[in-house]
């Protein structure tokens, strides 16, 4: 996670740069304020991966030394095929139609969908407890 938090603060510092320059050049107060909006965003992913850091154990990625074979091992659990994704985008679709329009009956159709598709993914292979 330190090569994450390095990455994004420098970032950081790029984007915090970039709205004085362009601050001082354009003159101009919305792009300066957009630019340090997204240095603050970003300032708030480094410090994230910071805090991460500290709290767990080294990784081979942060390790100069390591070895193709020290990454080796679980990963983790990948689903090997879901419909779900596809019910989630279908719903992101039409809240997005739904949006666009502005009909209230259909924001809350659409808000309702996507609520139901992502529980669906997230609980996927939820089972609760005493299923095996």
């Amino acid at each position: 996670m330190k090569i994450e938090a390095r990455i994004f603060n420098i970032i950081t510092v790029f984007f915090f740069l970039s709205a004085v320059v362009y601050g001082v050049w354009a003159k101009e107060p919305v792009g300066t304020v957009a630019l340090i909006l997204v240095g603050g965003l970003s300032l708030i992913i480094g410090s994230y991966f910071s805090f991460v850091a500290r709290r767990i154990e080294q990784r081979p990625e942060d390790n100069p030394d390591a070895e193709i074979s020290d990454g080796a091992g679980e990963l983790g659990f990948f689903s090997p095929g879901s419909y779900w994704p596809a019910g989630l985008a279908a719903a992101a679709a039409f809240a997005g139609i739904s949006l666009a329009f502005f009909h209230a009956w259909m924001i809350v159709l659409a808000v309702g969908f996507v609520l139901i598709m992502v529980a669906g993914l997230v609980f996927e292979y939820h089972t609760g407890p005493g299923h095996h």
